[in-house]
């Protein structure tokens, strides 16, 4: 697993989670480096390493291994500073978390280091200009670039960044970026004893399919089963969107029945899902 690109420069404050690799594995506990940091080491002891007893630290850990450490302890008067961090006091959930982060946050440096490289600019230029604005303004910097996927580039330039970097950036984005989509159903019952019915039916449905969608990665997809039953099905970024589009939907169907006069409305959900 790779390190970040852009690490930060201060130092980490007890209770502190920090992702570490292990370096050397002794008998009285292990080094690692932390890989969030620039130039930073920390020591694991040995009782800090597990609430279990065992035999030999290295059934545990082994060099090279990523852990999750909390900070137990800053010593700022020594150069380099002295960090312990424990491995025992995180809990698993504590621990997911993180890693989580940890992998969003490479993600979106390696989007970021991308753009750097397609506009001939220096990681350092890109660092201070894009990473250190995005993470000022929220913590978690990909979630502002999923946003940017979802919402447009309005989004990174609202956050500081220069027109030029929200141009790039927001491009490499589109291009790394895949937003998952979810989808739902539900099947239309209608009919028309008019003369002209199956045009009146051809007429709702084609005003049901043009019900414009709240945003370009929301769609609607209508198609028969079999007369008089039609299949409405949205896919959308999220559920909350997908049914408040499809209540809409819905709305206009309940309209257009009574304009159209047609008869035997129904709706009835089916399935929700992934897309």
């Amino acid at each position: 697993m790779s390190s970040l690109i852009f690490k930060r420069k201060d130092l980490p404050e007890a209770g502190d989670l920090v992702v570490a690799r292990i370096t050397k594995v002794f008998e009285y506990g292990a080094y690692t480096t932390l890989e969030e940091f620039e130039n930073l080491s920390a020591f694991i002891p040995w009782s800090e390493v597990s609430t279990r007893w065992v035999r030999n630290i290295r059934d545990l850990l082994r060099e090279g291994q990523i852990v999750v450490g909390k900070v137990i302890r800053v010593d700022k008067r020594k150069r380099p500073p002295q960090i312990d961090i424990s491995l025992k006091r995180v809990t698993d959930g504590e621990r997911r978390a993180k890693m989580m982060r940890w992998k969003r946050d490479q993600r979106a440096q390696k989007i970021i280091e991308l753009a750097a490289k397609k506009a001939g600019r220096s990681l350092e230029e890109a660092r201070r200009e894009v990473w250190e604005k995005l993470r000022k303004k929220f913590a978690d910097v990909l979630s502002l670039l999923e946003q940017a996927v979802i919402q447009g580039p309005g989004v990174l330039k609202d956050a500081g960044l220069s027109d030029d970097w929200v141009k790039i950036v927001y491009e490499e984005a589109l291009r790394h970026i895949e937003i998952k989509r979810i989808k739902i159903r539900g099947v239309v019952t209608v009919q028309s004893l008019a003369p002209d019915g199956v045009l009146r039916i051809k007429e709702f449905l084609k005003k049901l399919g043009s019900v414009k969608p709240p945003n370009k990665h929301t769609s609607i997809k209508i198609y028969t089963i079999g007369a008089p039953r039609y299949v409405i099905e949205i896919t959308s970024i999220d559920y909350k969107t997908a049914e408040k589009y499809l209540k809409k939907v819905l709305n206009t169907a309940e309209r257009l029945v009574k304009e159209l006069g047609l008869e035997n409305y129904s709706f009835t959900r089916t399935e929700v899902g992934r897309a």
